[in-house]
């Protein structure tokens, strides 16, 4: 009996049905949307802070760059002789560690046997920048900083010309023309890649380093790099006058990368003079949910260090990703409730309003001897159905909105800043030696709308929760309703 009079009532009230139904859907769709688009955000921004920490890093431990000294601005220095054969080139590379300053090596094992933590690595970044060029006749000095790109200088007697790089070269009586390039290196423990700078990459052509290469004369370079300088796996460059290998090309995961050239630790202390330093600690804590407590163990037991976790970082990012997040955590999330609130609302004013209109059916059954639960049941039955069409209704819009969002994938930007001593976290090339203390860079990121079975499940819930609402709002109305209310419904 309760199966077919629900079926006939539903049947007979198509149109009032339709539109309880439209309302709940309308707010379970955004409610779908909402979610959606925050997961995509939630994975772009975990994409961004991957790129900078190594993968499954929790913490980076570091030691804040020290302020230059008053005569000193802090820049690398590079000295050249003028010769009197202008034919005659001169190439210098200038190593710098990047990023704060050095970390005894013996720090990672004390890091890593700090309660709280599963693995802790050491690395070493730095920084090298190559000045090649040719000098005229004359006695002459000249001094550049480090920077980024290949600028050209110039000068003439009694001066200089061009431009680009703070610190120009300074020519008396001669002339100089030079590039000055500048690119990343890390150095990466190769007994433990899990961990590091080269962790959140893939090696796309040839090999990775093996355990035996602590000290080998092998390098792996990033794509990008690469592609710029024509490197093949197998071709040779020099740093410094010692040659390395390219054994491997390294991808990013996402986003560009920000290192060049990765080498075997040891390498890479050996170029940098700095024998048993690291600049950073990758640290992973055996519990997500205590690296809170561990970085506190850490910074207690180890003074003079940094340490950074990825909430830490993660409010370094900026840009219209940081915004558009923001936004729908929390514009999004109360609109999404009010919507709801006010389908509710809707919903059970129109089911109430429904009720009212059936007077002499609700009186006539009463008078049939119809209990009034058995009324009160059979209106809530009818809002549960036009919930769940609601909820149908509102998934399939909610699904189509996040398919689009993810076929349109609207680029966002995040830009990266790194406030001192942060080293292995977004330096870049060029980036975090001594003189700056702040580097940003900027990524671009697809924004993605996925629909978890939780948020399914929710969208569902809400549309059981809707019709209970408005069934138990006009159940109320039907249940105070007496067969004599029928009799006076009669013209």
């Amino acid at each position: 009996m309760f199966g077919i009079y629900l079926k006939r009532e539903l049947s007979r009230r198509k149109k009032a049905a339709l539109v309880i139904a439209m309302g709940l859907a309308l707010g379970i769709a955004l409610v779908i949307t909402v979610n959606s688009v925050s997961a995509g955000m939630q994975q772009a921004q975990d994409k961004v802070l991957k790129s900078l920490y190594g993968l499954g890093t929790d913490m980076t431990v570091t030691k804040a760059q020290a302020a230059p000294s008053s005569n000193s601005s802090g820049r690398p220095k590079f000295d050249f002789n003028a010769k009197s054969d202008s034919s005659t080139q001169q190439s210098s590379d200038r190593v710098m560690t990047q990023g704060g300053q050095s970390l005894a090596s013996s720090l990672v094992t004390k890091v890593a046997s700090q309660k709280g933590v599963a693995s802790a690595v050491g690395a070493l970044t730095l920084n090298i920048t190559k000045v090649d060029g040719s000098f005229t006749q004359g006695t002459a000095k000249s001094s550049t900083s480090s920077g980024s790109g290949g600028s050209s200088q110039q000068g003439g007697p009694g001066g200089n010309q061009g431009g680009g790089n703070t610190g120009a070269p300074q020519v008396q009586g001669g002339g100089a023309s030079f590039d000055v390039n500048s690119y990343s290196v890390a150095g990466v423990d190769v007994t433990d890649q899990d961990l590091g700078p080269l962790a959140t990459s893939k090696i796309t052509s040839g090999k990775t380093f093996t355990t035996a290469q602590t000290n080998a004369k092998v390098a792996v370079v990033s794509t990008s790099y690469a592609k710029e300088n024509k490197y093949t796996v197998g071709k040779t460059f020099k740093i410094s006058g010692t040659k390395y290998t390219i054994i491997g090309i390294a991808t990013p995961d996402s986003s560009e990368s920000t290192t060049d050239v990765y080498l075997p630790l040891k390498q890479a202390q050996t170029l940098g003079d700095a024998k048993n330093k690291v600049t950073t600690i990758y640290v992973k804590a055996t519990d997500s949910k205590q690296i809170t407590a561990v970085k506190a163990t850490i910074q207690k037991n180890i003074s003079g260090t940094t340490v950074t976790t990825s909430a830490d970082l993660a409010s370094t990012v900026s840009g219209s990703l940081s915004t558009a997040s923001n936004l729908a955590t929390s514009v999004g999330k109360w609109l999404s409730i009010a919507v709801l609130v006010a389908a509710f609302l809707v919903a059970a004013l129109l089911t109430s309003s429904a009720v009212s209109r059936r007077v002499r059916e609700f009186g006539t059954l009463k008078a049939l001897g119809w209990p009034s639960r058995k009324v009160t049941r059979q209106v809530v039955g009818e809002s549960i159905v036009n919930g769940l069409i609601g909820g149908a209704l509102g998934i399939a819009i909610g699904l189509g909105a996040a398919y689009a969002v993810t076929a349109i994938s609207p680029k966002l930007t995040a830009e990266l800043g790194n406030t001192g001593g942060g080293g292995g976290m977004g330096g870049g090339p060029g980036g975090g030696g001594p003189g700056r203390q702040t580097v940003k860079n900027t990524m671009e990121i697809a924004l993605s709308a996925p629909v978890s079975v939780t948020t399914i499940a929710l969208a569902a819930g809400l549309a059981i929760t809707g019709g209970l609402i408005a069934g138990a709002m006009g159940g109320w109305r039907a249940s105070r309703m007496r067969p004599a209310d029928a009799l006076r419904s009669v013209s």
